[in-house]
């Protein structure tokens, strides 16, 4: 194990959740001194892609919300299960989690809805056996095997109407073009949601959004252990060194408000390097504008990582996850309620009161958009008589139904036109339109940690002779786990701190739903129902 000293230094390259899970798991399992822990992060706000911000005044916005689940997501269980929340230091943030889902379950009863506005049967998967065996296909292929191939590569074209597809592949953020691999690790990883898909009773949230109930508790544990978050620097290259085979990072090149600074790592000091962004290059509208789709990285959150795999071949490629905005955007859209009305139709009209229904996807839409109501209040200063929707849309380029105009060409006014719409709710709209401030954002990454990739494109956690850096975030390899969760960033922080610690404790097992009998019964009666 490493001796922890006070002048041994921890250096974290970005403020998202994998940066403040090591840090927390540095404190806690590896009694590091929270003052010698330095988060360096561009933005002026930690958290990464777990964000929510916004006023009542002006409106609230949420880029997305990730579903959580009890079963899959041990190391995040692990961590929050000693973060206390803000309002009761006695009450863990995992034990909010706990209780709020006790009193607010998940059971969605419109979960698929058609272009007549009618409430689909979701429970009929609409499989053949063709569909079956085609599942079970990708399941037993191995994923050498499997390679760089598309999912339509494994499908036929019945299986991508069906119910089960429109409702999985919303739930994840799936396109048809995205990795086998990535679909196959899903099934593997969330196969005891097969059962219940179409309530999305599985799914687990928290009070409020992601962000303030796991960031801000998280960031001020930290804070109060000493930990100095510098806001304003962007490390832009890491200086490396290499003898008999073992590696260690040596200088930290970085931007500090503008103006050039060098970090010499003694021979103990850390370096954990965040890589790439699913954010990066967000951008926002409004009511009557429309977000850009950014495509010459501005924000430069894919800078470092481009840098560094220039310097070693086992350091990943980048270009294989940023290199196709067309395949990896979407745009999503929160909006910000001064008046009952639209809530009210939507839970007279799907039966559910906020915060139960989980996604309600319009099957037919043009743009296949999905949306959700959160239980209220959703963001921490949000007031009574306040309300927020989020929803998002998978396909850009369609005409709308209702608007005749594409997704990413929609003012918010537009989008919420195509909504309400796309629910039937035209006799309220002007009401509702007069109440509502709409925000949207643009994400020409999203979901490019999906890409088609082979198996040296994503770089180990820690990489081969690595003694004294690790690599955090979406594009690091983990066997078996999937990338686009909360989870996969929390499980590589603790490999990254128990490793690099040389800590002997356990890392909780990836999740594998085939290794329980009951689950695989529940399954295959659902995929034969």
């Amino acid at each position: 194990m490493i001796d922890c000293g006070r002048e041994t230094q921890a250096y974290l390259v970005g403020g998202g959740i994998a940066t403040l899970a090591a840090a927390a798991f540095l404190i806690r399992d590896g009694d590091f001194p929270g003052e010698n822990i330095h988060v360096l992060e561009q933005l002026p706000l930690a958290g990464g892609s777990l964000d929510g911000r916004g006023s009542p005044e002006q409106a609230y916005v949420t880029r997305g919300g990730r579903m959580l689940e009890d079963e899959a997501y041990t190391c995040l269980w692990d961590l929050l299960g000693t973060i206390p929340t803000l309002d009761d230091e006695s009450v863990s943030v995992r034990q909010e989690v706990i209780d709020f889902n006790r009193d607010w379950p998940t059971h969605a009863r419109a979960r698929l809805i058609d272009r007549e506005h009618r409430v689909l049967d979701a429970s009929r998967l609409g499989l053949d056996t063709r569909d079956r065996l085609e599942l079970a296909r990708l399941l037993v292929v191995p994923e050498s095997v499997i390679g760089a191939r598309r999912i339509d590569e494994f499908f036929s074209e019945h299986f991508f109407a069906t119910n089960f597809w429109a409702m999985w592949r919303t739930t994840f953020a799936f396109q048809n073009w995205h990795s086998a691999i990535e679909l196959k690790r899903y099934f593997l990883r969330f196969l005891q949601e097969f059962p219940r898909i179409h309530t999305l009773s599985g799914v687990r949230r928290t009070r409020l959004n992601q962000y303030d109930s796991i960031v801000r508790p998280l960031t001020e544990w930290l804070l109060e252990r000493g930990v100095r978050f510098e806001h304003g620097v962007t490390v832009t290259d890491v200086d490396f060194t290499e003898q008999d085979g073992i590696r260690r990072a040596k200088r930290l090149h970085l931007l500090r408000d503008g103006s050039p600074e060098t970090v010499e790592l003694a021979e103990l000091d850390l370096a954990f390097l965040t890589l790439g962004s699913m954010t990066a290059d967000a951008a926002y509208g409004g009511d009557d504008t429309v977000p850009e789709l950014i495509r010459d990285k501005r924000d430069g959150s894919w800078t470092l990582w481009e840098t560094l795999s220039r310097k070693a071949p086992d350091f990943g490629r980048p270009a294989v996850f940023n290199g196709n905005i067309a395949e990896a955007s979407w745009e999503s859209f929160t909006l910000t309620m001064r008046g009952p009305a639209l809530l009210k139709r939507i839970e007279e009209f799907s039966g559910n009161a906020p915060g139960t229904g989980a996604l309600m996807t319009f099957k037919d839409s043009p743009w296949l958009m999905s949306i959700v109501v959160p239980r209220p209040p959703h963001f921490a200063d949000q007031p009574d008589g306040v309300f927020t929707l989020w929803g998002y849309g998978l396909f850009l380029d369609t005409p709308g139904e209702h608007t005749g105009t594409a997704m990413a060409e929609s003012t918010g006014q537009q989008i919420l036109t195509e909504l309400l719409g796309q629910l039937g709710f035209e006799d309220i709209a002007d009401e509702v339109r007069a109440t509502t401030t709409v925000t949207t954002v643009m994400m020409p990454y999203i979901t490019s940690q999906f890409a088609r990739r082979s198996v040296h494109d994503r770089p180990l956690v820690i990489p081969h002779g690595a003694r004294n850096f690790a690599f955090l975030g979406q594009y690091v390899e983990i066997p078996e786990d999937v990338v686009f969760t909360v989870e996969y960033s929390v499980r590589g922080a603790m490999h990254a701190v128990y490793r690099l610690l040389g800590l002997d404790l356990p890392v909780p097992p990836v999740h594998h739903a085939l290794t329980d009998a009951d689950t695989v019964l529940q399954v295959l009666k659902t995929a034969f129902a």
